[in-house]
């Protein structure tokens, strides 16, 4: 189990909004960055497509040189 916090969403949330709503990232530019460099890992492998659709239960992780920190997606729908 993950030492992650779980964020609770409604309806369809996209990798790089998720990133700034969990505070992975500060802003979208930010999150961009990541993604495209492979900093972001969606259940244990990389995933480079910014506007991939997250499902309940997902674990996001952010691996980078500025920080290693992650987060779980929960619906609320």
């Amino acid at each position: 189990m993950s030492d992650f916090p779980t964020i609770e969403v409604s309806g369809v949330i996209r990798l790089g909004q998720f990133l700034k709503l969990a505070n992975l990232a500060e802003d979208g530019g930010l999150a961009r960055e990541l993604i495209q460099g492979g900093d972001v890992y969606v259940n244990h492998k990389v995933e480079t497509r910014r506007g991939r659709q997250l499902a309940d239960g997902d674990v996001v992780e952010v691996d980078s040189p500025m920080r290693s920190d992650g987060a779980i997606v929960a619906k609320i729908d």
